[in-house]
């Protein structure tokens, strides 16, 4: 009677763990192929940390991700379907709408672009203003990349067109520091460690910062999202669970990054990250940190501002409708939150 007993509770449990298994969301894509231009700077930090702490894989996602030059890079890997999705900048999700292309971003990384623009004080020892950027060659991660897209901005508030200066594509690692050190550009904007590094060193004079939030809204006139996945809306339509897997380990990479120190984010990234100087990588995250967002969510006028901001140089935008409320969604973020409410 009492082995009936147990046989009959272990058969039980065993159904029990069935039924938990079945009911289960299962993605319905586990390889997911993601495109970032940059992977080594701060501003995809979440994603190396999702990545290198096994949290994609612990939603039960098989992730590949490919590093570009640049942000413009990984948008026309999604564009041609060789990516499922990409990391990078908020702001093209306005600018594909604006072509017909309808791509939304579903969790954010950062919450303020972290791009610095900066003057060589070698190749231009007189500068002043934003005015005599004028015929110069800009050094950018890729042409139409964030930075570039910055830049533009930037130059629109003086007065210039982009077609005023010259952009050069200088990626966002040794070769960028080398372009501006060896006076190949007369100005620059990136991101850090690279940052970092050209200021440490000289011959360096910001023009507009935004690593801080304070900064960033000095300069976009309010809050500015940055990093943060986007997709096609086909994918998400089609892959709703894949979607919320991605947003779960991404939100779950935020929250660990909100309590780490500088010296568990060294533990985790690849040692090529440090660009060789592990003291500068971590003066570096101490500037960049409060950049990241804590909880993946998007700020309510922050696609207002990015509308805005475009409008100043983009001309594929006169006579455009865009639809904001189509470009983001929190819906997967608020889900991601009361899973890991706790860091």
């Amino acid at each position: 009677m009492k082995r009936r007993a147990v046989v009959g509770g272990t058969l039980a449990l065993a159904t029990m763990g069935l039924c938990g298994i079945a009911g289960a969301q299962v993605p319905e894509k586990k390889k997911v192929a993601i495109a970032v231009g940059g992977k080594n700077l701060f501003y995809y930090l979440p994603l190396t940390i999702a990545e290198q702490l096994g949290y994609f894989k612990a939603e039960g996602l098989d992730v590949e991700i490919s590093d570009f030059a640049g942000g413009s890079r990984a948008l026309q890997a999604l564009v041609g379907g060789s990516a499922d999705v990409v990391s990078g900048a908020f702001e093209h999700t306005i600018s594909m709408q604006a072509k017909g292309q309808f791509i939304r971003a579903f969790v954010l990384q950062g919450r303020a672009p972290q791009i610095v623009l900066a003057v060589n004080t070698k190749t231009l020892p007189s500068y002043k203003t934003v005015a005599d950027l004028k015929g110069k060659k800009i050094g950018v991660t890729a042409p139409g990349s964030s930075t570039n897209i910055m830049t533009n901005f930037v130059l629109a508030k003086a007065g210039l067109k982009p077609s005023d200066v010259s952009f050069v594509g200088v990626g966002a690692g040794p070769g960028a520091v080398s372009a501006f050190r060896s006076g190949q550009i007369d100005a620059i904007a990136n991101l850090d460690p690279v940052i970092s590094t050209l200021e440490r060193a000289g011959d360096f004079k910001i023009v507009a910062d935004t690593r801080k939030l304070k900064e960033t809204e000095v300069v976009y006139g309010g809050p500015m999202p940055a990093g943060c996945l986007y997709t096609r809306q086909e994918f998400i339509d089609s892959n709703p669970v894949t979607t919320q897997a991605l947003t779960n380990a991404m939100v779950r990479a935020l929250k660990w990054l909100q309590a780490a120190g500088p010296s568990d984010i060294v533990k985790v990234v690849p040692e090529s990250y440090l660009l060789g100087d592990r003291a500068l990588y971590l003066d570096a995250w101490l500037k960049v940190r409060e950049a990241i967002s804590p909880d993946g969510t998007f700020p309510e006028k922050g696609a207002a501002t990015a509308l805005a901001m475009l409008k100043q140089f983009d001309k594929d935008l006169e006579g455009k409708n865009i639809d904001l409320p189509r470009i983001y969604t929190n819906d997967f973020v608020r889900k991601a939150n009361v899973k890991y409410a706790k860091p």
